[in-house]
């Protein structure tokens, strides 16, 4: 008989028919274990030689490609992409307009002296250099000043590059030679559709060098704090540092090779937080196992074999999630999923070979000053080892399941109340968590002129039915102007401005509205387009991805849970109770973030992303907690087993938790709300999944479903009372 808290050296049952030693029973000689030969000296240099090998192949033959540039969060068959091609074929198409808002420094009334200025101003910033061969030969813009006299907006064509990075330069000179002539008395801000794709391009600039420091600076204070080693903090980084070195790479081929875009920045805090995770898992067996084995080789080995279900489980189940954005209409839902899952097979394939033969070459000694040594089994310290708070928690917990679960699903219910009232959908004002030169440009005309000038809707229609398309548009509500455009082809551009705040749900009414009566007409084959419809046909896209993608992502991880645990109950309970703390994550994450942070609303693109991270991220932690109480509980019984395995992995996935929440908040440091908002719900989410839903409501669950007889001892191990 021994204590609760301590592992029998006895055979543990794994999936593997691998034996531990014991003190009666040696371990086997290398050449028994069929997969030892991963394990030996020789064989861990060619493993790291390898692994530099392909890192410097892949640099060399990828170093010139490309991830395409951010394009529109719409798919190309919706309206307003349809649209905008179809402007983009016009003669001209390189000419873009960005829009002058010009106010008084004192906030008084233009006076005649600042209109001409203004005028004066305009003529001299804007020389043929910058708006390109295809400019229309006109005098220059002149302004248009709104009722209360108090704003002017100038219109102002400009060229336009293939990339917002392109467009950056050409607004960056505009706005050089604004404050170099413009008077002390004014204050001039560029604002419109070039305008906003520089900000985010300039914001952008540098940003995923910083992402990458705060990630790298986080990941190794908390690793050190961790294992409180001067020397072991440096290998799991090192090695997923050069993974994530590799992934960057990777995917960046497969982002040219496929034409998809997506976020370098996510990828990388992916690839660093489950890498590190999978590091960590690693580890900590592998000190656990060093207690028992002589040679650290032989403890190497049976922590790999140990912890290789639980990571291949967890790295699969993240990489077919991240697989099921191949699924999705909005091109760069898609990019993601595909880097994504790269990225994370890279990771996973990190920690399990370079990463094991570089602890096998050092020895225990990389744990120093706390190296891991045997332990007699007949010295009273011995039965304290396993005797962790995490263990009396998990007793703790299986004692009383029942209320525990309760308690924890109310608590889960309650942080799901924050998506009441929670708006999905940013308007273009309130995309950027530091405020621009555009974004003030949009409010300022937004206070002073009706509110959809800046965001015109643009009609393009037959031109044999102009007529009867301009009668319906004015006798629409909340409608300002219809102003005939260009006419190409038999069809013109129609520029139509409303009274709607452009994101608003006003807005998004008005768009439908007009698509709704022009579809009345269906000879006169109208479109409607530009910023407004393109913010409509954005939502209409993440809603069908959401409501698509979701119920894959569950029944995938579901399939990954069954397999695992060899059962069909428990799974799905696992996962219901995972898809309730994604909800109650999204709905605290929500509440949050309107009530300290200002955000508002909920870009569209979070509710699916933050749900596929919390559930593929979230489950990891269940499956390394279940996983290991499925190795305990043939030994010890449903409540010993469960309560050991709490106290086993308590501190390992705390700890990654920490980190993999501390990772994602390092997105905070980017300029968008919509990565803020990722940040944070998914790191909130990582801290609710490891203390609440891993420690409290996953053993209580499993505790309650599997009352039952315990099963019969397993020949040659010893229960424990």
């Amino acid at each position: 008989m021994m204590s609760p808290g301590r592992r029998p050296h006895t055979a543990v049952p794994t999936v593997d028919t691998m034996t531990s030693s014991t003190p009666g029973n040696p371990a086997p000689p290398h050449g028994q274990f069929r997969l030892q030969r991963l394990f030996i000296r020789r064989t861990s240099w060619w493993i790291l030689l390898g692994f530099a090998l392909i890192l410097t192949v892949a640099s060399a033959t990828l170093r010139t490609a490309t991830i395409p540039p951010r394009g529109e969060a719409i798919p190309a068959n919706a309206e307003s992409a349809r649209v905008a091609a179809e402007l983009k074929s016009r003669p001209g198409s390189d000419i873009g307009t960005a829009l002058l808002v010009t106010t008084r420094t004192d906030q008084a009334p233009l006076t005649p002296q600042d209109r001409h200025d203004i005028a004066q101003l305009t003529a001299d910033v804007t020389p043929t250099d910058l708006q390109g061969k295809n400019a229309p030969a006109a005098g220059p813009p002149r302004p248009v000043i709104s009722e209360d006299g108090h704003a002017a907006i100038t219109t102002v064509p400009l060229r336009i590059g293939t990339s917002n990075a392109e467009t950056a330069t050409t607004i960056s000179e505009l706005r050089d030679r604004i404050d170099h002539h413009r008077p002390t008395a004014l204050h001039i801000d560029v604002t419109g559709g070039p305008a906003f794709g520089a900000d985010i391009a300039g914001a952008f600039a540098g940003a995923d060098f910083t992402l990458l420091t705060v990630t790298i600076v986080v990941v190794a204070v908390l690793l050190l704090l961790t294992y409180r080693s001067p020397t072991l903090w440096l290998v799991p980084l090192t090695v997923v540092a050069l993974a994530d070195q590799l992934a960057a790479t990777v995917t960046k081929g497969a982002g040219q090779a496929s034409g998809l875009t997506f976020d370098a920045g996510i990828v990388s805090v992916l690839v660093f937080g489950a890498g590190t995770n999978y590091a960590m898992l690693l580890i900590s067996r592998y000190r656990e196992e060093l207690h028992i084995h002589p040679d650290h080789r032989d403890a190497l080995a049976t922590a790999w074999r140990a912890v290789l279900p639980a990571i291949l489980a967890s790295n699969l189940t993240v990489v077919l999630a991240l697989s099921s954005l191949l699924a999705a209409i909005v091109p760069g839902t898609r990019g993601l999923g595909l880097a994504g899952a790269v990225g994370l097979l890279i990771a996973a394939a990190a920690a399990l070979l370079p990463l094991p033969a570089a602890l096998l070459l050092l020895g225990r000694r990389v744990f120093w000053p706390f190296v891991p040594h045997p332990t007699d089994p007949t010295d009273p310290a011995a039965h304290t080892q396993y005797d962790t708070a995490w263990h009396r928690l998990g007793t703790a917990v299986t004692a009383r399941p029942v209320a525990v679960v309760l308690i924890a699903l109310t608590t889960l219910g309650i942080l799901a109340t924050g998506l009441i009232g929670t708006r999905i959908g940013l308007t273009q004002s309130e995309q950027f968590r530091v405020a621009s030169d555009s974004q003030r440009g949009l409010d300022t005309a937004a206070a002073h002129f009706p509110a959809g000038t800046i965001a015109p809707i643009t009609v393009l229609t037959d031109t044999d039915h102009l007529d009867t398309v301009t009668a319906d548009l004015r006798d629409i509500p909340h409608l300002t102007s219809v102003r005939p455009g260009a006419t190409v082809d038999g069809r013109t551009a129609l520029t139509v401005t409303g009274d709607a705040i452009p994101g608003s749900n006003t807005a998004h009414d008005l768009v439908t509205t007009i698509r709704d009566r022009l579809a009345t007409h269906p000879e006169t084959h109208s479109l409607v387009g530009g910023a407004p419809a393109v913010q409509v046909d954005a939502r209409s896209a993440a809603q069908r991805d959401l409501t698509v993608i979701a119920p894959i992502i569950l029944t995938l991880t579901a399939l990954i849970l069954m397999v695992l645990l060899r059962a069909v109950l428990i799974p799905l309970v696992l996962l219901a109770v995972n898809a309730l703390s994604s909800l109650a994550t999204i709905g605290a994450g929500a509440w949050i973030g309107r009530t300290f942070l200002g955000f508002p609303a909920l870009d569209v693109q979070v509710p699916l992303i933050a749900f596929l991270f919390l559930v593929a991220l979230g489950v990891d932690y269940t499956i390394f907690l279940v996983h290991r109480a499925h190795q305990e509980m043939p030994l010890h019984g449903t409540r010993a087993g469960m309560a050991r395995a709490v106290g086993a992995t308590g501190a390992v996935i705390t700890s990654a938790g920490i980190v993999l929440a501390a990772v994602f908040a390092a997105l905070g440091v980017l300029p968008l709300v919509v990565l803020g908002q990722l940040g944070l719900i998914v790191g909130l989410g990582v801290i609710i999944d490891t203390f609440v839903v891993r420690t409290l409501l996953v053993p209580g669950l499993v505790t309650v479903l599997r009352r039952a007889p315990a099963p019969p001892t397993p020949p040659g191990a010893t229960r424990v009372a």
